[in-house]
């Protein structure tokens, strides 16, 4: 009873601090003239990543690397196939063809960093350090950008948005009071997941890709969900895109320099886990760039992959004599099945986007 009420608690605090969080940021971004897109890619996306920071460096510094690593990879997953999809579900999401340009390409990059830098064992804190310092190198791109982009900002906003100082005190107010309630909320439930996980038996690796990477994510599933209901869905959409770079350049980065030795990697997350990040990082692309949306059943779709890979997470973990066959069929049907939709799903959109407006220009002269 006790889990329980941790579990059940956590989540109320989630969902209350992700409905602040969005409302204080986006009024924020509107009496400031920040893109509603730059918000969601660094102080939702980071606010919303300090869960997976502190759960993952606290582990590595206390020799846990399975489940510091895990959290982030798995977090990552999750991010995609989960809040993505879910958010989808909830409303169809509009994709800012910044994202598709520069943070999809930025976010496939750092994951395969990650698989390079973890393929010899571990992230030793020379590596955290170069993840550090490109974390630093974003963030002062990202400054740039919000110096130079036009603020998406219609009539109504500025005519809702007091620029007073109740005004800006009240919205910082909401963004403090809704990290603490994901940053308590996470606490509460991944207190309560672990302790119940542990009483069944599971492993750390295990735990650290599933429960802990679910715990920690839901302040990105609560902030993306709610901003899509909302109507805020650019921050939806970026909130996920950001998390997943900040996941890997700072919690992993820290968590290599708090570990006394380095960060240890299992060779089963770089032949497995690592290759199911790096490849739900490149199916965004042309998920994205189709139309410049996510429509409800891709969402569903990524939902589903979700479900695929922590049934094989299970079947494998326990052994399980339908492990051999679950496999042979996600190899041999469904992943180049949707390969191929994907891929199909791009050449349309590069058609539609790229060659038809040419050969239109073409024709016109």
């Amino acid at each position: 009873m006790e889990y329980l009420w941790f579990l059940i608690s956590g989540l109320a605090l989630l969902l209350i601090g992700g409905e602040w969080l969005v409302r204080g940021a986006s009024r924020l971004a509107v009496a400031l003239g920040v893109p509603r897109l730059i918000i969601g890619l660094t102080l939702v996306a980071f606010g919303t990543s300090a869960p997976e920071l502190a759960v993952s460096a606290l582990a590595s510094y206390r020799g846990q690397a399975n489940i510091a690593v895990g959290n982030v990879v798995g977090s990552n997953i999750v991010n995609v196939l989960l809040i993505l999809g879910l958010s989808a579900l909830a409303a169809p999401l509009s994709v800012n063809s910044r994202l598709i340009r520069t943070e999809v390409p930025i976010m496939i990059a750092v994951a395969v960093l990650f698989y390079l830098l973890g393929r010899d064992g571990g992230l030793t804190r020379g590596d955290g350090l170069l993840l550090v310092a490109l974390l630093g190198a974003y963030l002062l791109w990202m400054a740039r950008a919000a110096r130079t982009d036009a603020p998406d900002i219609v009539a109504s906003d500025i005519a809702d948005a007091s620029r007073g100082a109740r005004f800006y005190l009240k919205c910082i107010a909401l963004v403090v009071g809704g990290l603490v309630g994901l940053g308590v909320g996470s606490e509460w439930l991944i207190k309560g997941a672990v302790a119940l996980a542990r009483a069944l038996g599971a492993s750390d690796l295990l735990i650290g890709l599933t429960l802990v990477a679910v715990g920690t994510s839901l302040p990105e599933m609560a902030t993306s969900i709610i901003a899509s209901v909302r109507g805020e869905r650019e921050i939806s959409v970026g909130n996920v895109v950001g998390s997943n770079i900040f996941n890997i350049l700072s919690v992993l980065g820290i968590s290599a320099l708090a570990a006394p030795k380095g960060l240890i990697v299992a060779s089963a997350v770089i032949h497995f886990d690592a290759l199911v990040m790096i490849a739900v990082s490149v199916a965004c692309f042309p998920v994205f760039f189709s139309d410049f949306q996510i429509k409800r059943w891709e969402g569903g779709l990524f939902v589903a992959y979700y479900v695929f890979y922590v049934t094989y997470l299970a079947l494998h973990a326990s052994q399980h004599n339908a492990t051999d066959e679950f496999t042979f069929a996600m190899r041999w049907f469904v992943l180049p099945l949707t390969a191929l939709t994907l891929l199909t799903m791009l050449a349309v959109a590069w058609h539609r986007q790229v060659w038809q407006p040419r050969r239109q220009r073409v024709g016109h002269r």
